[in-house]
């Protein structure tokens, strides 16, 4: 679509994903027939849908167990209480992340303790060995914000020389590797999230993997198995849970067999879908590489990422400017979110909106997020949307052909 003086917009939304896979239709419709929802509801020998989703999620990324749970963020709060953390305990977490992984620190009693940001949308490695050295951290909890994935060996091989047990929040990189090592596998567990707007949709619902039997076991006792933990399939076998069964705590939080039926055929589209969201993602990035005054992300050969979603940064613009542009994008059609606005807007919030946690001194990443835009790039956009989208935000970046205010 274009004004009629010529210039290009775009009528598509930002919000809308796909429909659910027809199989994953029928197999849903299936749950509600015979109306057995609770995972632990089963007749005869029937393996649940829940179990079948956590034993081909686990094939998928290779580990040894799989939980499904209620949500991303609960899978994040399940993995730390089954690590122990507790009230006034510290964990170690970007400073560039979403509310939700605050929030699971916090939910368990414990003080987020914020790591700087670079440039390039990770996580500071030397900020992070500093902050762990003055707070007595044990844990970092990984956000890989945005699917940007930091050097994985080396961060790896950071938390093990400087004693901190590494949980990944893979959020926003269900499906992606690092040196071909799948997103969620380098740390203790790693945790995912099917809600609406991530790689696979189910609405709400998250996943934890594993190789650490003891802390499934007890992942699998907190999420309220009643006891019935010989029906899971991806999990250890039944003495895993002796010496845990009677202390500790229920704190429910399982998925549901029909949200696992709509996911179960999301899970084996995933390749295919990775790279169509990476087309999407190189057709805007074609169009504003080189623009002056945008700064795009470096993705280094090593980082198989998943394009889902779209970062820029205008570091030479000052905040009324930047406003400007979210404005002029949003006249011809483009949805940008900004992370250097003073206060949360939707899903976009920032450390200094989370009162909940004890303010930090992060000038690096506040100057990083003082100019950051970002977008969502749904499957229901094409490649030609994509390349529209791009020509439209570089023609509102330069403030030229109508754009900027």
């Amino acid at each position: 679509m274009d004004f009629g003086d010529g210039m290009e917009t775009f009528d598509k939304s930002f919000t809308q994903q796909e429909p659910i896979p027809e199989e994953g239709v029928a197999a849903a419709l299936e749950v509600l027939r015979h109306g057995r929802l609770h995972r632990y509801n089963t007749v005869g020998d029937e393996v649940c849908e829940t179990a079948l989703l956590e034993e081909g999620f686990a094939a998928t990324v290779g580990s040894a167990y799989c939980l499904a749970v209620a949500s991303g963020g609960y899978a994040m709060g399940c993995v730390l209480r089954a690590l122990g953390v507790g009230p006034g305990d510290k964990v170690l977490t970007n400073a560039f992340t979403l509310a939700p992984v605050p929030g699971a620190i916090a939910s368990v009693g414990a003080d987020p303790v914020f790591v700087e940001t670079t440039e390039n949308l990770t996580i500071d490695p030397d900020d992070l060995s500093k902050r762990a050295r003055s707070s007595g951290s044990s844990v970092l909890m990984l956000s890989h914000m945005r699917g940007h994935i930091a050097d994985m060996e080396a961060l790896a091989g950071l938390c093990r020389d400087i004693g901190v047990t590494l949980v990944e929040d893979c959020a926003h990189t269900m499906g992606a590797a690092w040196n071909g090592v799948p997103s969620g596998r380098w740390g203790i567990a790693g945790c995912f999230s099917t809600q609406t707007y991530k790689h696979v949709n189910s609405g709400e619902g998250g996943l934890i993997v594993t190789d650490d039997a003891g802390l499934m076991a007890r992942m699998v006792l907190l999420s309220g198995s009643y006891m019935m933990y010989p029906r899971h399939r991806a999990a250890p076998p039944p003495e895993a849970y002796e010496d845990v069964k009677w202390i500790t705590p229920n704190v429910s939080g399982r998925m549901d067999n029909l949200r696992a039926a709509i996911l179960r055929p999301q899970i084996e589209r995933l390749p295919a879908n990775v790279s169509c969201w990476n087309a999407l993602y190189r057709s805007v990035e074609v169009e504003l590489a080189g623009s002056n005054g945008v700064a795009l992300s470096h993705r280094p050969e090593a980082e198989e990422f998943v394009g889902s979603s779209f970062q820029f940064r205008l570091p030479d613009r000052s905040a009324s400017e930047i406003e400007g542009v979210v404005a002029s994008a949003a006249e011809r059609g483009i949805e940008l979110k900004w992370f250097g606005a003073p206060e949360p807007r939707g899903f976009t919030s920032t450390h200094a909106s989370w009162r909940y946690a004890p303010p930090q001194e992060l000038p690096r990443t506040d100057r990083v997020l003082s100019t950051l835009l970002d977008l969502r790039l749904p499957l229901t956009f094409t490649v030609d949307d994509a390349s529209r989208i791009g020509r439209i935000l570089r023609e509102v970046c330069r403030g030229g052909a109508g754009g900027g205010h």
